[in-house]
């Protein structure tokens, strides 16, 4: 999973918002930067290079990807790690950052308390999170297709776990309970580009949790061709292009 999820997923989807939160992170000339659900590394590699000046230990519960992650971005410190209950001392961080990873914690409110716990007085916490199924294109059209290969029980990953957690109001309110002050939060689409359709679906299908769930509903090679030619009906053949709404919040610890 952490290969597909690299080669199909991380250029056209979460590069883009990596860059973004980098630039964010750097603006805040942080010297010990904290990343939680740090994947394979996209954002790792951004926050490297936009402050390059700051130590960035990388983090992630799936020790595939903290292996993945290590190789690919060998200059950050990396640490299999819980965000629930981080092993790092209090104050070690003037910077926590997450992307598109807070939605994936079964309990946020332990986590946003480890965070604030770990961030020195005055640090930031800086995060995004998906904006709704509709308003990220790749990930409706994969959805869409998926209740066509399944129209009685298409798997529902996507709309409950990654777009779960879509509404920025509940986020700023469980960011101000974990006794955060919320400095901004912003709304940001972006473009991803991909070099086809079949490109975006094999991603979605090899490298998340939706593989699992298309295993377990049958014959994985046919879906996998219903998925594609759904999909590059709705984007079109050859290279694709397509929306993608997140939010992005700035708080103070």
């Amino acid at each position: 999973m952490p290969a597909a999820y690299d080669q199909y997923l991380v250029p056209v989807v979460f590069r883009p918002f990596a860059e973004d939160l980098a630039a964010r992170a750097a603006a805040l000339r942080p010297r010990r930067i904290l990343e939680l659900a740090a994947g394979t590394g996209t954002l790792t590699s951004s926050l490297l290079k936009a402050a390059a000046s700051a130590e960035v230990t990388a983090t992630d519960l799936n020790e595939a990807m903290v292996a993945f992650g290590a190789a690919r971005v060998p200059d950050a410190v990396w640490r299999q790690a819980d965000a629930q209950s981080l092993p790092f001392p209090d104050g070690g961080f003037d910077l926590v950052v997450c992307q598109f990873g807070v939605m994936f914690f079964p309990d946020r409110h332990a986590a946003f308390a480890e965070v604030r716990r770990v961030l020195a007085p005055g640090g930031r916490f800086l995060l995004n999170t998906w904006g709704p199924l509709g308003t990220h294109a790749f990930g409706a059209a994969l959805q869409e297709a998926l209740e066509r290969a399944f129209p009685s029980d298409p798997p529902q990953f996507l709309p409950t776990v990654p777009h779960g957690y879509s509404d920025p109001a509940v986020v700023s309110a469980e960011l101000t309970a974990a006794g955060f002050a919320l400095e901004e939060e912003r709304e940001l689409t972006l473009e991803g580009r991909a070099a086809s359709a079949a490109d975006v679906a094999t991603g979605f299908l090899t490298g998340t949790p939706v593989r699992a769930a298309v295993e377990e509903r049958g014959d994985a090679p046919t879906i996998r061709a219903t998925v594609i030619e759904e999909m590059t009906a709705r984007l079109g053949p050859g290279p694709v292009a397509a929306p993608m709404t997140a939010y992005v919040f700035c708080a103070t610890s």
